[in-house]
């Protein structure tokens, strides 16, 4: 397949999504400079409205081969020095690129970066290629992705309907073939809306886990940088390379210095959270209806058991966001664009102008009601793996958009626009396909830092789907988008230690001796009790599952990452009555960890109740 000018895919013999292109370079198949090239060329002739500014050819190719050269100094050591080696991706214009313009779709506010912006100068920095900057809705204002002077990007699936916004050239781009994954921003919505119109994997990232510093504010305290990728594998590497504590960044956060991205196995069976019947709505769109309950469907099939709730919490605080005072944070840095006649578009100088009708006592309210918001909706989540919707509930044509810019636009954010304000994380993927053709999405929803949670249920999701890779017309490799066969396949895996291992117990040594590095420390589901086992040197608890509907409770662990060539001489050492077996989460994720032999606990103290092996030794004196 050859793109035309105002859309569609090319299609030749090179696989862009990570894993096929690393293959690629390890084989000596290819390289950084020959993908550079074809890319370059597969650009030429895709439609010019996807891009505000492109690198050009000589340049790529000269970057390419800068990063080979790289690759030849670090010799064996190049997957742990450039991790992302010759990996092509695309930035949104409102993320600063050294040397190329920015302009947020708005020349009036345009300039030329003289730094790259943090996430992208982490990026380069393990050996991925900017190939351009990618078109997008003005000063990342909408979520239709026609409201740009530099031309309307088209949906590669069907020229007539709009791809999504802000980011809609970044979405573009990676479901056309022309890079491995592409920056965007999100909002109140921009890196979810044109995921799903493009048959993508949208990642938006928990506040403060991904710099925004060199990015353009659209609201700053609810800017973050998001990803388009094929697969949800491909948007946890990237994320993983991006997320770092910034000391440039004010809103940057120091979990960012722990967080892992590791995929994790979903459990058999959980429950994940739905809008009421009443609230589900579709603007009579009976396609993306029926692909919604289809991917219930998928979910159950999967384990999964959805739990209605009660939506009014989420659509008051959607309502916040251009109702109430954070309109006046969108106009704050570009105000003095409003004194320009011709700076912005119309529907953009309209939006942003009525932000000058916020008091401070609006933006006071409005605080005390989003406090209050973010209280209910996190007790209700608290409960489940995730929420899952609908990424939008139709889609529309650039014309229908285009006669009715702001109301088809607040339509397409009805599932979106809550998330940032209640500081939740959010993983849009694909839900295959309408009668007339058009990819759908949905978005599963986390309560903060559950991100690789989710990642791990989105993986298994897109593996049931099993559906085409963007607009590629190319198929995942086999068991691509498992979690579970992919954590099996990663160097490292996660244990869960619950006793005499944990820091500063006596077998604590037996991890560090193996290279074993903490993650975390936190608590297993409410499903287990924990014995204090007799006659054990050292003292040692036994861990013990209990059946489905029985009194557990949740006790504290410490997660460790461990190489999985050495996992075997650290069990080595395990004597009975502990085994190995998956042990679950608060957050939902299994984990390997110790377990406990059910006889072994006969006539042993029970110490659930004290949460945890050190609350019992402190209380034991």
């Amino acid at each position: 397949m050859q793109q035309t000018e105002r859309g569609g895919t090319v299609s030749d013999d090179l696989d862009l999504d990570l894993a096929s292109l690393a293959k690629a370079y390890r084989s000596g198949a290819t390289t950084p400079a020959a993908v550079a090239d074809k890319l370059a060329a597969r650009a030429d002739r895709a439609a010019p409205e996807i891009w505000i500014h492109r690198v050009p050819r000589s340049d790529l190719i000269a970057a390419a081969r800068a990063v080979e050269a790289r690759a030849q100094q670090a010799g064996t050591d190049r997957e742990r020095a450039l991790p992302l080696y010759g990996i092509p991706f695309a930035v949104k214009d409102n993320i600063d690129v050294a040397g190329l313009p920015t302009t947020a779709a708005c020349p009036a506010y345009g300039y030329v970066a003289q730094a790259s912006a943090t996430v992208v100068q982490r990026l380069t920095d393990a050996g991925a290629l900017v190939i351009g900057k990618t078109n997008m809705d003005q000063l990342a204002t909408g979520l239709v992705g026609v409201r740009s002077p530099y031309g309307i990007p088209r949906n590669p699936f069907d020229a007539r309907y709009i791809t999504g916004g802000s980011s809609s050239g970044s979405a573009v781009a990676v479901a056309a073939g022309l890079a491995s994954f592409a920056l965007g921003t999100d909002t109140a919505g921009s890196g979810r809306v044109p995921a799903a119109f493009n048959n993508l994997v949208g990642l938006k990232p928990s506040g403060g886990l991904f710099s925004t510093h060199g990015v353009v504010p659209a609201c700053r305290s609810l800017d973050c940088v998001s990803i388009f990728a094929l697969t949800v594998e491909d948007a946890c590497r990237v994320a993983s390379t991006i997320t770092a504590v910034d000391p440039a960044d004010p809103l940057s956060r120091a979990a960012a210095a722990r967080f892992d991205w590791s995929s994790v196995e979903a459990p058999r069976a959980f429950r994940f959270a739905i809008p009421r019947e009443e609230d589900l709505s579709f603007f009579g769109d009976a396609e993306a209806e029926r692909l919604f309950a289809a991917a219930l469907d998928r979910w159950r099939a999967l384990g999964g058991t959805p739990v209605p709730i009660d939506f009014a919490p989420f659509f008051e605080t959607a309502r916040l966001l251009y109702d109430g005072p954070w309109i006046a944070e969108r106009l704050a840095p570009f105000r003095d664009l409003l004194a320009k006649p011709d700076a912005l578009l119309p529907v953009i100088r309209e939006i942003l102008s009525e932000g000058e009708r916020v008091s401070g006592v609006d933006v006071f309210r409005g605080l005390a009601a989003l406090d209050r918001l973010r209280a209910q909706v996190r007790a209700v989540l608290a409960g489940v793996a995730f929420l899952l919707v609908p990424s939008t509930p139709t889609i529309y044509t650039v014309d229908e958009v285009l006669a009715r810019p702001r109301e088809l636009n607040a339509r397409l954010g009805v599932y979106t626009n809550f998330v940032n304000l209640l500081g939740l994380c959010g993983l849009a993927v694909p839900n295959g396909f309408r009668a007339d053709g058009l990819p759908s999405g949905v978005t599963l929803i986390g309560l903060p830092d559950r991100d690789a949670t989710l990642a791990a249920y989105g993986a298994a999701h897109q593996n049931a789907l099993a559906g085409p890779l963007g607009a590629t017309g190319r198929r995942p490799a086999s068991g691509a988008g498992n979690a579970a066969a992919v954590a099996a396949a990663a160097p490292e895996l996660l244990v869960a230690v619950v006793g005499a291992h944990l820091s500063g117990q006596p077998l604590n040594y037996q991890l560090t001796e193996v290279g074993a590095r903490l993650v975390r420390t936190c608590r297993t589901a409410p499903r287990y009790r924990l014995y204090a086992l007799p006659g054990t040197t050292p003292p040692k608890p036994g861990l013990l599952r209990v059946p489905a509907g029985a009194d557990g409770a949740a006790i504290e662990v410490e997660v460790w990452r461990m190489d999985r060539a050495r996992f075997g001489d650290f069990y080595a050492r395990v004597p009975p009555p502990l085994c190995f077996g998956t042990i679950e989460l608060e957050d939902g994720t299994g984990v390997s960890g110790f377990l406990c032999e059910a006889h072994a606990t006969t006539g042993a103290r029970d110490i659930s109740t004290l949460g945890g092996w050190r609350s019992y030794l402190a209380s034991s004196g």
